[in-house]
């Protein structure tokens, strides 16, 4: 099930929850019991938006091992070409 951050712009918080795709989120209130988080201050009837940085987890994979510096042609030591 994806992950989803929304964000309450009155209080300045973003809380993670998952939902299915078809779910929508749209108050403080249905956030809050979603996450098991308090309410604290905030009204329920806060509207919160979805973030774009929700969403599944994938590994990353590791970076490319690192190159030596090629000259003209890809060769490290350059091909003669006379540039």
């Amino acid at each position: 099930m994806p992950t989803y951050d929304y964000h309450c712009e009155q209080n300045s918080r973003t809380v993670s929850i998952q939902h299915s795709m078809k779910e929508k989120i749209h108050t403080w209130g249905e956030l809050c019991q979603r996450a098991g988080v308090d309410l604290g201050s905030t009204p329920a009837a806060t509207p919160v938006e979805r973030l774009i940085t929700g969403g599944i987890a994938l590994p990353i994979a590791s970076p490319a091992p690192s190159l030596p510096m090629a000259g003209c042609c890809g060769n490290p030591t350059g091909c003669g070409h006379g540039h």
